[in-house]
């Protein structure tokens, strides 16, 4: 290994823009349970099932529908 190294000619990656950024998020037993069975049918890593399908929803710009509904009771 060498003591120094010479970069005067290096330049910078072009797929940095690319690369993943790790985040955290908040998902539920029942999701997680699902990507877990669905990488083991797949064999590839749930991770990257995860941002397979979140990838999908925003390249065709899939929205949740949501609706709010009040109880009688004023409770939801």
């Amino acid at each position: 290994m060498r003591k120094r190294y010479d970069f005067s000619q290096a330049r910078r990656n072009p797929y940095a823009k690319r690369l993943k950024r790790p985040v955290t998020i908040r998902l539920d037993e029942a999701t997680m349970a699902y990507f877990r069975q669905l990488a083991a049918d797949t064999e590839l890593p749930y991770q990257s099932l995860i941002n397979l399908y979140l990838r999908d929803c925003a390249a065709h710009g899939r929205r949740l529908a949501l609706s709010w509904r009040a109880s009688k009771a004023g409770v939801v």
